[in-house]
């Protein structure tokens, strides 16, 4: 009988505030596995926790338990930011293949990139984006940059270090505007009072981002309009997915029309829950294949693998303006990705079997 390919999945568990400090969830004794998001919002589960990071508690069983069904030998490895404790796991278990759910060390996310480093330098091969993608990816600037070189239209863009930068002189933006951590994914920092008019009110919220996120804020002109994801899935020949819009209908008047942390995580919000993802998207047939085609320039660009999502935005003219690119998405079952898969007709278990074989491809 053939030896069953060993998939570890690897994440590193979220941390909470506690009265001692900031512990690991599984350290308080409330959060373990198949924890949802909602118990968390309900007050059963600490509330003083990155729900973003909390996702991948969820997004950890869900492949774990699709591994299974396809067939795979599958092993959970919490990393605890401890990257001796990874590479003694890799370097005991020797798992064939790293199904890479790791967002962040130590509450860092820009060292996501370092984890997928770590396993290019101990020669397994993993799933999803590689270390230079993801870190060009997260810098939410730099995306642009390299966007706006490949002649992909993104919003005109500003990165202010700190509040005293914000020149009303030299400003030669226009109003509104969209004031976000410019390292940051997930919505984090990103909420109601983001979309700014003024210099005064400019300044306030760049100060705002670099005293909480202790990073560059990016101003990017506020784009009025609808909300496209497209997720895109493969290598050789690369398939984007059926596009999702984020419907903002059910948000109140006074409202802005964007996704904020609460709009996507939590579940007890207003924001929540008048913001909802429709796949397929009711766009004219010129939009979806413009859009389709943007994404895919993008994902080869970015150098995403295996799987990525781009969000773009529409304006009332039908210009499509790239706003992130995503590799490494949430996956987990009830997620946007997932959503768009399975418009496209593929099931979840098939997704993640998908990703893994796509992967091993790059098996030495």
């Amino acid at each position: 009988m053939a030896k069953k390919i060993h998939v570890a999945v690897v994440f590193n568990e979220p941390t909470v505030e506690t009265t001692t400090g900031r512990k690991f969830i599984s350290e308080t004794g409330k959060i373990e596995a198949g924890v949802t998001r909602a118990q968390v919002i309900s007050g059963t589960q600490p509330s003083a926790v990155d729900l973003s990071e909390v996702g991948v508690l969820e997004e950890r069983t869900h492949v774990a338990e699709a591994l299974q069904k396809n067939g795979y030998k599958t092993s959970l490895f919490n990393m605890n930011s401890d990257i001796k404790r990874l590479i003694q796991f890799i370097e005991e278990k020797e798992p064939d293949l790293i199904f890479n759910l790791c967002e962040s060390v130590g509450d860092e996310s820009t060292h996501e990139m370092f984890v997928a480093g770590l396993y290019e330098l101990l020669g397994v091969p993993y799933t999803g984006a590689g270390a230079f993608s993801l870190g060009m990816c997260q810098n939410k600037a730099r995306t642009k940059q390299v966007l706006s070189f490949h002649k992909i239209r993104v919003p005109k863009f500003a990165l202010y270090k700190n509040a005293n930068e914000v020149n009303e002189e030299e400003f030669d933006l226009r109003f509104p505007v969209i004031v976000k951590p410019s390292l940051e994914d997930a919505s984090v920092g990103i909420d109601n009072g983001s979309i700014v008019d003024s210099i005064p009110a400019l300044r306030k919220r760049v100060r705002t981002i670099f005293q909480s996120y202790d990073q560059p804020a990016i101003v990017d002109e506020y784009i009025e309009g609808r909300e496209l994801n497209v997720a895109v899935i493969g290598n050789r020949r690369p398939i984007p997915l059926p596009i999702s819009e984020i419907d903002f209908s059910g948000l109140p008047a006074d409202y802005p029309h964007i996704v904020t942390y609460n709009a996507k995580w939590m579940e007890a919000t207003t924001e929540y829950k008048g913001t909802v993802g429709v796949c397929p998207a009711p766009v004219p047939q010129e939009i979806e294949r413009q859009a389709k085609e943007i994404a895919l320039k993008c994902y080869r660009i970015m150098g995403c693998r295996d799987y990525a999502r781009v969000d773009m935005r529409l304006d009332k003219n039908n210009n499509l303006y790239v706003i992130e690119v995503n590799p490494n998405p949430d996956i987990s079952d009830d997620a946007g990705f997932a959503r768009s898969a399975r418009a496209y007709g593929f099931t979840f278990d098939q997704i993640i079997n998908k990703i893994v074989e796509y992967a091993l491809e790059r098996t030495p």
